[in-house]
């Protein structure tokens, strides 16, 4: 006879593990919530959830940082385009590579399936590219190359500007060659351009991308990289996000430089801007980096508490699902889209001049108020009147 326990104990308030038999008939968010319940099935779970249920408020500013080839594998596409048209995604910090490769697709140019185990002598002699099972021809890298290089050479980029403003008029150049051929989201750049969604790098001279901005200055082209504008402009999105009443996520694919990109904005705003303010709201992260070798890709939300990136308040809206991004994007995509309707669009590049603004008045109106206390003439001690006697 079973026994049955008289008190049920608090560690044990978790809905019991008891899944119907998979029938095939399921939508992907129905095969979550019904088979994804421990492990890394069950942090995913817990990532499909948070995403859908809290970071997808109509308050809520949401970051999505990409490191990884994600792009040539197609998830640009198949994924990101989707949650960007959905009013999903506000803005995004990615490598240069996966914003290279994306224009591969905007270009029309082939990238095709293959094996990792293909021998890489070969492949060089018949000049194809290898990333790991994704192969494309050698002239895909030239005809990319050579986009940039007479793009970079006409006069709205004889100056400087953040990665978010040159992000923006490639993806305007992408969105007239969509137009010309009648043809609509044909890569990530196309469509961030469409929807107003800022693209920062966070290292934009370690990609082709900056490999040709330098190609170019040497002919004596004029554009530069503004990576202080950069900071100020990714940082005074999350402050205006907070400071208006709303709140800050982060959907963070893969880690690196990327994710430490975000995730900074919150020290910029308290400690070296000294603006009040407490962290992000919320932290979402596909990973299969260890925490344990001290590397930023792995490094946890509880520890991104210390450095006051994250809420310590809404540290239990944290969750790390330690699962390829190439698995884990196209199921988190999914269940948001099937649970959530889409959001208004913040197009926020389009702010970015008035978000600065704001940000900087801030912090130069604090720097005003110390500075009149530090040269506020101390008041003089009144003299004790001495009593007859």
């Amino acid at each position: 006879m079973a026994h049955s326990p008289k008190r049920t104990h608090p560690f044990l308030q978790g809905a019991r593990i008891l899944p119907q038999g998979i029938t095939g008939k399921e939508t992907v968010d129905q095969l979550v919530d019904g088979a994804f319940l421990a492990y890394n099935g069950g942090r995913l779970g817990e990532a499909c959830r948070l995403f859908s249920e809290k970071m997808l408020d109509a308050n809520t500013t949401v970051g999505m940082t990409l490191a990884g080839a994600l792009t040539p594998a197609g998830l640009g596409r198949a994924a990101i385009i989707p949650l960007l048209k959905a009013g999903f995604v506000d803005w995004i910090v990615s490598t240069g590579a996966n914003l290279y490769h994306d224009t591969h697709f905007g270009l029309g140019l082939a990238l095709h399936r293959g094996s990792p185990f293909f021998d890489d002598r070969i492949l060089r002699k018949h000049e194809v590219i290898r990333i790991y099972d994704v192969l494309f021809d050698y002239s895909v890298l030239l005809d990319t190359d050579a986009f940039f290089r007479e793009l970079l050479r006409t006069d709205p980029f004889q100056r400087s500007m953040s990665t978010a403003e040159f992000h923006s008029l490639v993806g305007g150049a992408l969105a007239a060659r969509e137009d010309a051929l009648g043809v609509r989201d044909t890569c990530l750049l196309s469509t961030a351009y469409r929807c107003g969604v800022p693209l920062f790098t966070s290292s934009p001279g370690d990609s082709s991308i900056g490999m040709n901005v330098a190609a170019v200055s040497i002919e004596g082209g004029k554009f530069a990289f503004d990576v202080s504008r950069d900071v100020n402009e990714s940082a005074s999105i999350v402050w205006n996000a907070k400071r208006s009443g709303g709140a800050s996520a982060v959907l963070i694919c893969g880690g690196g430089s990327p994710k430490n990109f975000a995730l900074q904005t919150e020290p910029q705003i308290q400690e070296v801007l000294g603006l009040p303010e407490k962290g992000h709201d919320y932290f979402l992260q596909l990973t299969d980096a260890r925490p344990d070798t001290g590397g930023l890709s792995g490094a946890t939300p509880s520890e991104a508490v210390s450095w006051g990136k994250i809420d310590p308040d809404k540290l239990p809206d944290s969750v790390v699902a330690y699962v390829d991004s190439t698995i884990a994007l196209p199921i988190l995509a999914a269940y948001g889209l099937a649970r959530r309707k889409p959001r208004k669009l913040r197009r926020l590049v389009d702010q970015r001049e008035r978000l600065v603004s704001a940000m900087a008045k801030e912090y130069l109106d604090r720097l005003e108020r110390e500075k009149r206390k530090v040269t506020r003439p101390a008041k003089r001690p009144v003299a004790r009147r001495q009593a007859k006697g």
